[in-house]
């Protein structure tokens, strides 16, 4: 099972601190050893439910644009965006089993890549927008697209793949976000012939196609 770089420190240190407290019970006796016990176990269970939350599985490339997340489609949103103007926004909320390994929805260049700090509250909120995120803007053939990595409640770090100025394929990861998360994907609005999906849907990040274009 292939697992996202980003992700496999934390199943390293969980490890790590499971045997530690296997040890520590060879040593001690009674309470201190059933405590030890109990952690071991305890941390070497979190090591399997990482190994699954950090797994990142190939996948084979939808037509049209598409999903950049693999979760629930929140909201689906004709507005004015200052970078993309007349767009269309479509918001996918990640729960904790899903593959949090973000893709690239279309073929295009990393024109700039934006870093915020902010907190952390649940994704699916209206204040998440003020949560720590992570801003790629995109230069395509049928204009400019914007991706929004969106950190939740437990997730406290965005770990981009991709770097200002680099030419980026469809399909091809851009990034990771740890532990519960959202991301908005802004399109458009001209060059989109028909929205793919619904509010509420599912989607695999890199197969589902979430919108059809022009030619």
């Amino acid at each position: 099972m292939r697992i996202a770089s980003g992700g496999m420190s934390w199943i390293f240190t969980s490890f790590a601190i499971a045997f530690l407290f296997l040890g520590v019970s060879f040593f001690v006796t009674g309470f201190l050893m059933s405590s030890a016990l109990v952690l071991s176990v305890v941390f070497f269970l979190l090591s399997c439910l990482l190994i699954v939350f950090f797994r990142d599985p190939e996948r084979t490339i939808g037509p049209g644009i598409i999903a950049v997340a693999d979760g629930k489609i929140r909201e689906i949103r004709t507005m004015q965006d200052a970078e993309v103007g007349n767009c269309i926004r479509i918001s996918t909320f990640l729960n904790i089993h899903n593959v949090h390994v973000n893709r690239m929805p279309f073929d295009g260049t990393i024109q700039a890549l934006i870093h915020h700090d902010g907190g952390h509250v649940p994704a699916f909120e209206k204040e998440s927008d003020s949560n720590e995120q992570v801003v790629l803007l995109l230069k395509t053939d049928l204009g400019m697209m914007k991706v929004v990595q969106i950190a939740g409640a437990i997730a406290r770090r965005i770990v981009p793949y991709v770097s200002e100025g680099e030419y980026v394929k469809k399909g091809q990861r851009i990034g990771l976000i740890r532990l519960g998360s959202r991301v908005d994907l802004y399109l458009p609005a001209d060059t989109i012939t028909a929205v793919s999906i619904r509010t509420n849907e599912k989607v695999k990040a890199g197969e589902d196609s979430l919108a059809e274009v022009h030619g």
